[in-house]
């Protein structure tokens, strides 16, 4: 019984978070690998699209709250998140409009798109902080839980309970979703073979025809919908502010570089495998010790290898690993 309880505490705490987690962060790394393995450049302007798509969605969300308009248990914020999507793609397509293409027709360097990204970051953070302001957004409506606690104490007769979030099961069927269509839609269209082509060999998919900016603008949408939708759920999840988007930028890349920066498979492998470890490391493992530990030899301290403020630090640690050992990543990047 002690070793079930230790199971499900260790589940509630550790491996339902890392999975919602790791697909919140699978989703954001599939947004930077995609530009990468397309565009040719990391945009270090992501974490802020991310923010902005789901600032967009949390005004609308509070606009239909305003209506009464509901989903009953599920979050109102699933109606608002198109019109998100469809004002991040606006958002995209204008700054590759007026900013990007100027530097994409002078050929300029991948150096010169990130340097450009990061002033492109900067114009973003502050248009968010300026609509939204600084502080906590609370937008998540509905049913909180799919399985409480107490509910899970009282079926099961255990002494440790099991919580599972709706933000959690949404954002794991949803990242299923999005990731199973975007994999049909890149291997199975002919609009995705030609991204495919286009991210191989430039110079020969020119001469087969393949309009470049028509690459260019459907990258630029599939990278919205991601961002957004990745946004949002993180939001849902742990809560919107916006400055914790532009510190999510760090595990979104160590994850798309972990995993092969410009594999879309990578990036999904890299999420999860930061996720888990970031989780795993800051997690205090007194509680599973003390039901697995013999009588009268449980741990007195919290048994954490870091705190949880130093979460962060564990992606960049892995990163840093990556790139001396393996710097093309679990699979191998620049690849579609």
């Amino acid at each position: 019984m002690d070793l079930i309880n230790a199971l499900v505490a260790l589940a509630n705490f550790v491996l339902v978070p890392a999975i919602a987690y790791g697909s919140q962060l699978a989703l954001g790394a599939l947004g930077v690998t995609l530009i990468y393995g397309i565009l040719r450049f990391s945009n270090f302007a992501h974490g802020d699209t991310m923010a902005f798509g789901a600032m967009a969605t949390i005004l609308v969300t509070w606009l239909l709250q305003s209506w009464g308009v509901s989903l009953g248990p599920l979050p109102t914020a699933l109606l608002a998140l198109p019109f998100g999507i469809l004002a991040t793609i606006a958002l995209l397509l204008v700054t590759d409009r007026t900013i990007y293409r100027f530097y994409r027709k002078q050929k300029a360097a991948p150096v010169i798109f990130l340097i450009v990204s990061l002033g492109v970051m900067f114009v973003m953070n502050g248009v968010v902080r300026f609509i939204i302001g600084p502080n906590d957004q609370r937008f998540s409506d509905g049913a909180r839980f799919i399985i409480k606690a107490r509910d899970f104490k009282n079926a099961t007769g255990l002494s440790e309970g099991l919580a599972f979030k709706t933000s959690q099961g949404i954002t794991i069927v949803t990242a299923i979703v999005v990731v199973a269509a975007l994999f049909w839609f890149l291997n199975k269209t002919r609009t995705g073979k030609s991204m495919r082509a286009y991210s191989d060999n430039e110079d020969l998919a020119l001469l087969s025809g393949i309009n470049p900016e028509r690459v260019v603008m459907i990258t630029w949408i599939i990278v919205a919908a991601l961002a957004t939708t990745a946004g949002v759920l993180y939001g849902l999840d742990k809560g919107f502010k916006p400055f914790t988007y532009f510190q999510l930028l760090l595990p979104i890349f160590a994850s798309a570089i972990v995993g092969g920066l410009g594999n879309p498979l990578g990036a999904i492998a890299g999420g999860f495998v930061i996720a888990f470890s970031e989780v795993t490391i800051t997690y205090a493992f007194k509680k599973v010790l003390g039901y697995l530990a013999p009588e009268g030899l449980e741990p007195s301290s919290l048994v954490q290898l870091l705190s949880t403020d130093y979460k962060f630090a564990v992606s960049f640690t892995i990163l840093i690993i990556v790139l001396l050992f393996r710097p093309t990543g679990l699979f191998k990047g620049k690849a579609l």
